[in-house]
């Protein structure tokens, strides 16, 4: 079996793991890159591989750094079954489409405006689509679900088991078995390793056996605070902004945070802690993805079962509002007093947060709350760095919005608790390849599993390959 680096190798987004085995190749997960706009922009269009050489893709979970240019590879040609969870199949179905729709928006929008078209390195050109709805839809009906811990074949040699991995809903580890040799050869890949004690869904499952690791390092040098803290902490922020007059701008995943912030501003407002002020959720991909975690239930944890054993949404209440339409989107710039609206991207790259971002960062009375990761070059990043000004659409901003992080919600296990996951079967691994994280980060964590366990740790770079016997 040999393994290949090519996406989230020296960097967070973008994962991308190529298994061949003979005459058939695999990818592990097929991401987006996300950055420097002209640089995500060139990465993203020029797959290493061409998607006619791929016999399967087998995807870890649906967020967008892991499943958000597969319909750039199906473009290329690929045309073979892309297998992952029941629920990662039904998230998919809606952010590939919502990502597709985004990626012909921007670009009519970028078109409009020559200094938009700069940021892209073409001023006389038109920007194109990375990939259109009509990609997106020719992509959907090659998923095949897979559910946990059933054995999927995928070639007589070579199957997989999937584990849930506690990150978002439907989110998995892998690990593959080889047994064309004359001992099996058993390779675990992590995807995103979520953390003990989230809202909604399940803690991660224990680590399998194993021969060689591929294993995320996004949070490789840092530990999380408690997330015992983060209703306190949301609760501060939500009454600090709103005696002042202001607006909480939350720019969050749709997947996966999103659901987390509605809960537990649920559980605040039901117990009288935060003013009684509205709640919007702008994003029609958060609304369906909504509906995805409603038809889900089998990966919820008690704490959000109890919700529906007592009757109650637990994405649903009073005060909460959710915003499909555009110009319903454009009202709430209109609307007078405090307010929290949650919007996608996570990062700050595109879609409706942006338009949220442009209309109030500048007011000193309003706070944007960062909820998860932001990778290097992101605005999402320049934010939580304190940049004094930011750039949105090509034009100059000067923050004066409070900038608040609530670090407590990453769904990355930090370094105890990644230690603590390989910590039981770290004498049986051969090799560990550290991935999904920035160089410090991931160098500073090969230190530690060196360190403690004693185990061989390399930090792969694009396209370095690695033969495992």
């Amino acid at each position: 079996m040999k393994l290949t680096f090519w996406g989230a190798a020296g960097t967070v987004t973008g994962s991308m793991h190529l298994i061949e085995t003979g005459a058939k190749r695999y990818l592990l997960d097929c991401g987006l890159y996300q950055g420097r706009r002209k640089e995500a922009d060139l990465k993203n269009r020029r797959l290493p591989l061409e998607g006619g050489s791929i016999d399967a893709v087998v995807l870890s979970h649906a967020h967008m750094d892991h499943s958000g240019n597969l319909p750039t590879l199906v473009k290329s040609g690929f045309s073979g079954p892309i297998f992952t969870t029941p629920a990662s199949l039904d998230l998919c179905g809606w952010m590939l489409r919502d990502s597709a729709h985004i990626q012909e928006k921007d670009a009519e929008f970028v078109n409009k405006r020559r200094e938009h078209r700069k940021a892209f390195g073409i001023e006389n050109g038109v920007v194109e689509p990375l990939y259109t709805m009509e990609d997106a839809e020719r992509t959907l009906p090659l998923f095949r679900p897979v559910a946990y811990h059933a054995t999927q074949e995928l070639e007589p040699h070579l199957s997989y088991e999937c584990y849930d991995a506690g990150h978002i809903l439907g989110s998995s580890f892998l690990r593959l078995t080889d047994t064309s040799g004359p001992a099996p050869v058993r390779l675990l890949f992590s995807g995103d390793l979520g953390r003990p004690g989230l809202p909604i869904i399940r803690d991660p499952e224990p680590m399998p056996p194993a021969d060689y690791l591929i294993l995320e390092s996004t949070y490789g040098a840092r530990l999380h605070k408690s997330a015992a803290h983060v209703v306190n902490k949301l609760r501060e922020v939500v009454n600090r902004t709103a005696n002042r007059g202001g607006r909480i701008i939350v720019p969050a995943f749709a997947v996966g945070r999103t659901q987390q912030l509605v809960l537990l501003l649920h559980q605040l407002a039901n117990q009288k802690q935060i003013p009684n002020i509205p709640i919007f959720v702008d994003s029609p991909l958060a609304l369906n993805v909504t509906a995805v975690h409603r038809a889900h239930p089998e990966c919820f944890n008690q704490e959000t079962r109890a919700y529906l054993e007592q009757g109650e949404d637990p994405f649903g209440f009073r005060r909460l509002q959710y915003v499909r339409d555009a110009a319903e989107s454009k009202k709430l710039n209109d609307l007078h007093g405090p307010f929290v609206v949650i919007s996608a991207s996570g990062m700050c790259e595109q879609g409706r947060i942006l338009h949220h971002l442009r209309n109030n960062i500048e007011d000193g009375r309003n706070t944007v709350l960062i909820t998860g990761f932001q990778a290097a070059d992101t605005l999402g990043r320049k934010l939580v760095e304190k940049w004094p000004e930011v750039r949105i659409f090509g034009e100059p901003m000067r923050v004066r919005a409070e900038i608040s992080s609530l670090d407590e919600l990453s769904g990355h296990a930090d370094q105890h608790e990644l230690l603590d996951w390989v910590r039981p079967l770290a004498g049986r691994l051969r090799k560990v390849f550290l991935v999904h994280g920035e160089p410090q980060q991931a160098a500073a964590f090969a230190k530690v599993l060196r360190s403690d366990f004693g185990l061989d740790v390399a930090v792969p770079t694009p396209g370095q390959s690695f033969e495992l016997v």
